[in-house]
Formats: structure tokens, sequence, C-alpha cells
């Protein structure tokens, strides 16, 4: 197929004789030029199907008699002013440079890892943005060329690439939704949801499902020979080879695919419902479903109805250059923008997900606080009345007691008393050196060996109280108890008599034997 149409090749006018003629005033020898099988088109243009220059006044160019034009200008030059498609172009591509910085600014204020009702999709918002600015900057030249050519396959080529990546933001919000739906589910019970159950294996599958159509539109509509569209230099010509390339089975089948994908969005978004948050009407259903869904899927599916309208109509499409910017923009560029404007603000109203399961779980602890009769005292109240000079095992015993209210168990702290004596250590020794023999020394060491036994017996009735073995003391098969009162495993003996200058030794582990 010719690059132009035939209809459109003027003969040479007459000139000073037989091998001269006259263009724009300047005489050109009209041998060299059939020599170099140069042709005079009614565009203004002299092309041989290698090189096209303009011919009209001030682009005029000079020709030598070897064959060599002086001062040319080509045919794909930017000479006309902004049209309509390239003033919304522009507006479009600044629009998709300011989302892609809001993008990461709600990703930053969202969740360090996660972005706003979606997992994963920040690599799609980018791939997404960045077509948009390329698609919409490349459709100011798409206007100012004189003749069509790699401005229009670059216009085409980044939208095509901007239709799977804004339907993968789509997917990656209704996937990421019903996994914090999961999420809060299992948060309370880790064993709620078996994982190797129908549920499980369709999650596993439908992202390969929706990745293997999204890749299948890609394949059908970006890898090919783009050069053909650009051959729209006269109205026949884009009937004769543009069109039929625009609208090709290829074209077709991406739109089928495409239409696949969208219908994997929607299975999934009611497959989480469905699992995460049932309700008993359809009605219901809809008014659980969150209202980004609501608005961005049927405006997905506009993106996917423009997909098939180009694929059969070479009018509305937007690789014709004579297309109406309005169905164009309306079409295929209002539905993309409204989607990004969506997440966007849903972006900012979204909270932050790690910090909303940590109010659910303080919410349940202050349900159990209250099922077991619990009261926390408020934050001033540990500064004002706290002991703050509490051990572990002394504030351990302090909150089971609280909790519990179990009384006290004399008989099994009569049985758990076992006459030993200290073991030597450093702090019998600093004891030892720092009380002395005399009466009065030897009082303070029972009055301190009293407190401390009366701080361990207080341990063993909270631990008791806890856990408490079947059948009460020496009774069941879970611990032994032997004569002595000690556990038949290595539990922790405490002394219920102590020696002058030194308080009862508490046996923790054998280490300390």
């Amino acid at each position: 197929m010719p690059l132009f149409d035939a209809r459109d090749v003027l003969s040479f006018p007459g000139g000073n004789n037989a091998s001269d003629t006259v263009i724009a005033g300047i005489n050109f020898n009209l041998t060299t030029l059939q020599h170099w099988n140069y042709t005079l088109y009614s565009n203004g243009t002299l092309s041989n199907n290698s090189n096209c220059f303009l011919t009209f006044e001030s682009y005029t160019p000079h020709l030598l008699p070897n064959g060599t034009f002086l001062n040319t200008t080509s045919c794909y030059s930017p000479l006309n002013g902004l049209g309509n498609r390239a003033k919304p172009g522009i507006a479009l591509g600044v629009f998709f440079g300011l989302s892609l910085v809001f993008t990461m600014i709600t990703c930053a204020s969202t969740a360090g890892s996660s972005c706003h009702l979606r997992r994963g999709s920040t690599p799609s918002d980018a791939a997404g943005n960045g077509c948009g600015m390329a698609s919409g900057f490349t459709s100011v030249d798409v206007d100012r060329y004189y003749l069509p050519e790699w401005p229009l396959i670059l216009n085409s080529i980044f939208w095509y690439l901007m239709i799977p990546s804004t339907l993968a933001i789509v997917w990656e919000s209704v996937r990421h939704w019903g996994s914090w739906q999961e999420r809060q589910l299992i948060d309370p019970d880790p064993f709620i949801l078996s994982q190797n159950d129908k549920r499980g294996r369709r999650e596993f599958y439908m992202p390969l499902v929706f990745y293997g159509f999204g890749f299948l539109h890609f394949f059908m509509a970006v890898p090919r020979n783009w050069t053909p569209i650009s051959y729209q230099r006269s109205p026949s010509q884009s009937l004769q080879v543009a069109a039929p390339q625009a609208t090709d089975g290829r074209f077709k089948a991406g739109a089928i695919f495409l239409f696949f994908a969208w219908l994997t969005i929607l299975f999934s978004l009611a497959h989480s419902m469905h699992y995460y948050t049932p309700r008993p009407s359809l009605l219901r259903t809809l008014a659980s479903t969150p209202p980004a869904f609501l608005l961005t899927l049927p405006l997905s599916l506009t993106i996917v109805a423009y997909q098939f309208l180009a694929a059969f109509s070479f009018a509305h499409s937007p690789l014709n250059l004579s297309a109406s910017p309005a169905i164009i923009y309306s079409l295929g560029w209002a539905p993309i923008v409204l989607i990004f404007i969506i997440y966007e603000v849903a972006g900012y109203t979204y909270p932050n997900e790690d910090r909303e399961l940590i109010r659910q779980r303080r919410l349940r602890g202050q349900e159990l606080d209250r099922e077991m009769g619990y009261n926390r005292k408020p934050p001033w109240w540990r500064r004002l009345n706290g002991n703050h000079n509490l051990t572990v095992q002394q504030a351990l015993a302090r909150n089971a007691q609280e909790v519990s209210g179990a009384p006290r168990a004399a008989d099994w702290s009569a049985k758990d008393d076992v006459e030993m004596s200290p073991l030597p250590s450093k702090r019998n020794a600093e004891r030892e050196v720092r009380i002395d023999n005399t009466p009065a020394g030897r009082a303070l060491a029972r009055h301190e060996s009293r407190r401390e036994a009366e701080l361990d017996e207080r341990v063993r009735e909270a631990a008791m109280a806890l856990f408490t073995p079947p059948g009460g003391p020496g009774a069941g098969t879970g611990v032994a108890w032997d004569e002595c009162g000690r556990s038949g495993s290595t539990g922790s003996v405490a002394s219920g008599t102590t020696i002058v200058g030194a308080k009862p030794q508490v046996v923790r582990s054998m280490l300390d034997i």
C-alpha cells in the first residue's frame, strides 16, 4: 500500500522549458525530480517515499542539479497550533503528574507498606500515572505535526498501556479490601478460617486469572506494527490503511480479554462479601459495599465498553486522527480520571490498618475486663497511688489476686513450706556483713524474712488461682505432689524457716541446687 493515495498526486506545473517546473514561485529541475522519483501532492508536500519536504511558501526548498535539497522542512514538523486534542491533553498530563505525587503521599500516611484500599497496587498506580502523563503530553504534537507520525503512535501506545493499569488498580483495591476483612476476622481467632478449603483455593487462583487476562489484553493490543496507524495523511489513506489496522482481530480479542478481567474483579468482590461480610439479602449486600467500589466498578466497565467501541468503529477510536475529541476524552479518559480521583480521596479518609487493629484489640480487651469484673484504673491513678517499686513477682501476685478474688490457700502454703538451709550466695553474704549478730540484728532479720515469706505466699496463691491442678492439690494425674508438698516437676520450692543473719532462700530451678 503506498504512503499517499494516487488521487492526491498532482502534475508538476509548467516552467520555462520542458525540463523545468515552478513550485511556489521557485524553479526546479524537472529531470532531477523525476530521476529521484519525487511526486508532488495536493497537501503541499514533495516526497519520494524516503524523503518528504514541504513546498508551500516560506517552507519551499531549493534543488541543486545533483539532487540535493537546501533549506528543507520535513513534512513531520510541528507547524500547527494547539488543537482540540492538545489542550485537554496538557491538562491531563498535569493531572496525572500531581496524582502520582498524591499517591505517594497517601501511601506514606496510610501505611508504610500498603496503600489506601489496596495492597501491592503502587506499581499499578505508578504505571497508570506515568502512561497518562506520556499520553497526555504527546497529544500536543498530535495536533501540531503537519503530517501524523510518531506523536500519534506514542499517544495511542501509552493510552492502551494505561487501560490495564487502571483495571489493575481497581482489582488490587477490591482484593486488598477482601484481605483486610479477612485480617479483621482472624485477628481474634487465627484458626477460624481454613487455608485449604474452597475459599483459600479461590483466593489463590483469582489473581492468576485476572493478571492472565490483563497480560493477554496487553499482548493483543500493544506489541504490533504501529506504523500503519500513522498513515492518515488523507481521508482515503485513513480508510484504506489506518482503519483496517485499528479495527483488526487483535484489538477485538483484547477487548474481550479485558471484559473477562473485569468479571474477575466483580467475582472477587462477591467472594469477599460472601465469606467475610455476609448479608441476608441482596439489597443489604449492596448497602454494605464500600462506596468507592460502587463508583469505580461502573467506571471501569465504561472503560471496557469503550474498548469494544474503538475496536469495532474506527470513527470513534482514539487512533483516528479525525475522531471527535469529545468522544475520546469523555469515554476514553474521563472514567480513568474519575477512578484516580476516587481512590485519592478514599486514601485520605481510609484509616491506618495497623492502628485500626490495635484499636479493635483494645476494645476486645476492655470487653474481657468487664466480663471478669476487672476495672482498670485511669492513667493518673498509677502516678498518684501506684506502687512503683514493686518487683515483677509482686505485680503478678497483686494483679492475679485482683482478677481472681481467690481465697488464701493456707493448707497449700503449709504443704509448700520446705525446711531448707540457705544456699551460699553473694546476696546472703552481703546480708551477713550488713546485719550483726546482736539481738536487734536478729530481730530485724526475722522481720524481713517474714515479710518476704508473705510475699512468696501471695505469689504462690496467685499461681494456684490461675493454674489450679485438676482435682485440687494431691489429686489427678496432671502434677504429682509428694508428702513434702513439692511438685514432681522442677518447680519452685520456698523455705518456711529462717536462720539468723539471712533471709529464706528461694530455689527457682535446679541450677540453684
